[in-house]
């Protein structure tokens, strides 16, 4: 973890951060313990009887793994996540917001090389991307 961010996690999720795997990408998402619990949260409200959202929360929430910085401010990533990430030598962590996402450097690179050429042709930004200032 840079140090720029494991200091302020560290202090604000007492070591911790809670790891789960992205429902759209092979990637994980990690999340300080306090914004994991927000999602988790939101997610336990989700209907029981809805398809989708029980998708949604066994994965999500049935993968969800809270892990401990070590004294290097290193994580060790459980085999399974690991596994379903396709993480390999290299690790790519990108900063989104309230959370971070983990890719394999090789993967990330490709699907960031697959955004930026979708970008140049898509014309259709939703109307929220429209207004946006950057």
């Amino acid at each position: 973890m840079p140090t720029r961010y494991r200091d302020r996690l560290i202090h604000e999720s007492r070591g911790c951060v809670v790891l789960t795997i992205d429902t759209e990408e092979r990637c994980l998402l990690m999340y300080p313990i306090a914004a994991w619990e927000e999602i988790e949260n939101k997610l336990a409200t989700l209907p029981s009887f809805n398809a989708a959202a029980r998708r949604i929360q066994r994965l999500l929430i049935g993968h969800a793994t809270e892990v401990e910085f070590d004294n290097n401010g290193r994580i060790l990533l459980p085999p399974q996540l690991r596994e379903y990430a396709g993480l390999k030598k290299q690790a790519t962590l990108i900063g989104q917001g309230k959370k971070f996402e983990l890719w394999d450097a090789e993967h990330w690179q490709q699907r960031r090389n697959d955004w930026i050429d979708e970008e140049s042709k898509d014309t259709d930004l939703p109307e929220e991307l429209q207004s946006l200032s950057l």
